[in-house]
Parts: C-alpha cells; structure tokens; sequence
C-alpha cells in the first residue's frame, strides 16, 4: 500500500509549529508494516489544499490528512474535501450533540462556529475522536482513501492508533508481520556507529533486516527493522544482529525498545531498595526533571537541589570553602546532597562559568560526580562543544550516563564525540 502524509497549516508551514505529527505517523506506520512513501506540509489556503489533494490522490492509495479541521476560518479540510470528492458538507447530528455535551461537561455554552466541527462531507465515514471537538473521517477522492485527522498531539496519537491503523491495515490487505527493535546510545556520533556497525546487517542469513539511525542529540538511536509472515521466523532471524549490536556499542548503550536512561537507572536503583538525591546549576532543573518524570511516586528519587551557580548551591549544602566548578567540586556536592537526603545516592551534575563563544558555536565545562554509600565517589569533567544549549542537554545526558554506568560497574570516563580532548 502507497500511504502519504499530508500535513496542513501555516504555522507549519512556516515552521513556527515544529511539526512533530509527521515524525510519529510516518513511524507508527512504519512499526507496522506500511511505508510512508510521500510527505506533504501545505498552508491554509484554498487552492493549495485542492492541489495536494489531487496529487496525492492521483499516486497513493491511503492518504492521512492532518490538521484543518478546527472551528475557524482558515479551518479548510471539510470543504476541501467536499470539493474534492464532488459532493456537499451536511451536518452530522450526533457529533454536533457530542460538542454541545463537550461544552456543558465544562460548564460553558458551545461557541457558535464549532458547529462547523458537525460539518462533514456527504457519504463520508465517520471517526470518532474521543478527547476533542473535531471528528475524523474517510472518503475517496480519486482512486485514494484520505483519512482526515485533527493536528492536536495526543488525538491524532489516540485515533492513529485506535482508527487509523487498523483501518488501513484491514484496507491493504497485508497479513505481514513486522518486528521493529530500537537501541538507544549516547557519546557516538551517526557516522561513527554506522562505522562501528558496518556488515551487521549481512548476519541475517534467512532474510533481509534493515539497519538504520535517527539522531535526537544528545541520544542516537540505532534501529533493526524486518517484515515476515511469522513472529518466530523474525525473532530468529533478528536474534545475532541484536546480539552484534549490543556487543558493539559496548558501555554506551543507553537502553533498548520504549526503556530510557532515566528508566534504567531506577530500575538498577529499585531492585537494591537505594535511593537517589541530585543537585545540579547550570541545567534549569533539567537532571532531575527527568528522573522526578519517571518516579513520579518518589520510591527512589527523593530530592533535587537547582543552584543558579555553583556558589549558591554550595550555600544550600552548607558547604565551606572554594566554590569554584570543579571535579573536585562536583564531588563534595554529590556527597552533601547524598547526606542532607539521607539517601544512598548522590548526584551532582555542575555546569557553570566558562563557556566560550566561538565561530563553530563554543565550547563549555561540564562537572560530574556519583556519591554512593560506603563506596568512593566518582567524578567525571569535560568540555562539551557546541552553542550553549547543546553544553546544557549534553551536560545534563552526560551527568545521567555517568550515574548509569557508576551503578553497572562501568567506567565513567569513556570519550564521547561531543567532548574536546586534549
């Protein structure tokens, strides 16, 4: 089956809205099965819309629309559509009832222009979207089926999933099965793991696996991909390339699947019944952001301590002497903030002062230390390079990683490719 994407707005098109839809359908519909084979963003305008409707419709078989389908006026999809398809927009009853009911739930009257929400395409099917006001549905146009979708995250997500992909799965056919396995990994570059990891893809002896890469600095994700009639079949035939590689990223392999960094470090925590305390400056809280997100019942992370500066977060800690950033620094906080806590861990994650600009975009000093009960403290100091925000979210990956691999017995202190090395 020939699918495409057509994403519509001018705050996408001007990339104003960052256009985050796209990225998880193409690869949502990729996990099972059905490749994305054209991807098209058009504005709010009338002529336009009509234009990559007929396109689209004269080439794939199953078109996604996303987007449009709101209670204002350059709110397009229903009309385009309805013009498209040669037909009139009637209003569908039970979905105007379903927003009145949306409205009262909240207390407040429905606004009159989303009646224009009710508005479908005469003949169109139906498609429920649970969480909002707009209503999805399917008609053909041409030889394609377009399915259109509103651009809001979590209901174009809830409807994919739930409407979307089985309908296009039931429509095209297909009984094959798919097998998608993702690694997660920080400190290496794309090339360099596609160096590191050239002829994996020959050990798949019984068919064809496809390796690929999509980099979300400061991660990179490394995926194996294969598509057959048979579950078993694909574990198999799947099972040395995952084992290669896992052997070839070594001690940078973050986590696989759905696991994250954060996840993986309670999960080595919480089998042990040890607790976690950070302190950081530098990072806008963004250490313990992550691990809070995920222990949000505070079994394991019990407390987070954000100084604006190195100086003030030794202040918090009652500690005396030399502020300056330092190895030793990051040390000395890890281990007050372990104390203060009283937990088993501490973490201290110190980016401040020294950053400097430059014609490739700077470079900055980074801080890291691991306090753990009865064990010596681990500290790890680096220059990131890059602007300041990518010193920040390499800092603060960096600061998690060193934790990670201080808890599996690993060195912290392996070069990254995004430190300067004397």
């Amino acid at each position: 089956m020939r699918v495409e994407i057509v994403c519509t707005g001018d705050e996408v098109l001007s990339g104003k809205t960052v256009n985050t839809n796209y990225s998880h359908m193409a690869r949502r519909l990729q996990e099972v099965g059905l490749d994305v084979l054209w991807g098209t963003t058009v504005g709010d305008d009338r002529e336009s819309l009509v234009e990559a409707f007929r396109l689209a419709a004269a080439r794939a078989d199953a078109v996604i629309v996303n987007g449009g389908l709101g209670p204002t006026v350059d709110d397009l999809s229903q009309e385009v559509a309805a013009e498209a398809a040669g037909v009139e927009l009637v209003l569908n009853e039970g979905w105007l009832k379903n927003i009145e009911s949306f409205y009262a739930a909240r207390g407040r009257a429905m606004p009159p222009n989303n009646r224009k929400q009710a508005m479908l395409p005469e003949g169109a099917e139906f498609i429920d979207n649970p969480i909002g006001t707009a209503c999805g549905f399917a008609i053909d146009i041409g030889g394609a089926r377009f399915f259109f979708t509103p651009g809001v995250p979590r209901e174009i997500r809830m409807m994919l999933d739930e409407q979307i992909i089985p309908r296009l799965l039931q429509r095209s056919g297909s009984q094959a099965v798919v097998r998608l396995k993702r690694f997660h990994s920080f400190g290496l570059g794309e090339s360099r793991v596609d160096d590191m990891l050239a002829g994996v893809e020959d050990l798949a002896t019984d068919g064809e696996v496809k390796l690929g890469f999509q980099a979300h600095y400061p991660e990179l994700e490394t995926k194996l991909f294969a598509r057959g009639a048979d579950e078993g079949a694909l574990v198999r035939l799947m099972a040395p390339l995952e084992a290669a590689v896992r052997d070839r990223l070594g001690s940078y392999l973050l986590s696989e699947g759905d696991a994250t960094l954060e996840s993986v470090i309670l999960a080595a925590l919480g089998a042990k019944g040890d607790t976690l305390a950070i302190a950081e400056c530098g990072t806008h809280g963004a250490v313990a952001g992550r691990v809070v997100a995920a222990d949000p019942d505070g079994r394991i992370f019990r407390r987070g301590g954000l100084g604006v500066d190195v100086a003030a977060l030794a202040t918090a800690l009652d500690l005396d002497g030399d502020a300056t950033a330092s190895g030793a620094m990051a040390g000395r906080v890890a281990e007050a903030v372990m104390a203060t806590s009283e937990t088993t861990h501490g973490l201290a994650v110190l980016i401040a002062g020294g950053f400097e600009e430059g014609a490739r975009g700077g470079e900055g000093p980074v801080h890291i230390a691991v306090a753990r009960a009865g064990q010596p403290t681990v500290t790890r100091s680096a220059v990131i390079v890059g602007g300041r925000e990518r010193v920040r979210a390499g800092g603060v990956e960096m600061g998690l990683d060193c934790l990670r691999r201080a808890l599996q017995g690993l060195k912290v202190d392996d070069p990254v490719d995004f430190e300067k090395r004397a």
